[in-house]
Formats: C-alpha cells, structure tokens, sequence
C-alpha cells in the first residue's frame, strides 16, 4: 500500500503488519500461560524478517563486489 502525504511518501506491507500480529499473539499466549515457549521464539516474528533481511542485503551487497 503506498500512500502520499504532500512530500511524503510512506509503503506499509503486508508482511509488517502480519508479523506484528503474530508477535503479540504470542505475547499473549505466553503472558497467559498458554504456550511454554522462552521469550526468544515468542519474539521471533520480530527478530527473524530483521535478520532475512541484513542477509538478503548482504547476499547482494557481496555479489555485487564479485561482479563488478
């Protein structure tokens, strides 16, 4: 979704929003004793897209010193 806002232009995906749901579902089931998982797969939906990210930057940032 790309919304304008005089000078301003912001992208909101899909994904964000997705993982941010998910992470704090699973703060709540984890509050709430539902689930028994430690606090670092409870967070994961905001941690992992960070580090796919840094990856896929990486991934590209190296193939373009090979390449060029």
């Amino acid at each position: 979704i790309i919304m304008s806002d005089r000078n301003y232009v912001t992208v909101k995906t899909k994904l964000g929003g997705f993982t941010t749901l998910l992470a704090i579902a699973f703060i709540v089931l984890k509050l709430c004793n539902v689930i028994t998982w430690s606090w670092l797969w409870v967070l994961a939906p905001l941690w992992i897209p960070v580090v796919v990210a840094v990856f896929a930057i990486a991934v590209l940032f190296l193939c373009f010193l090979i390449f060029d």
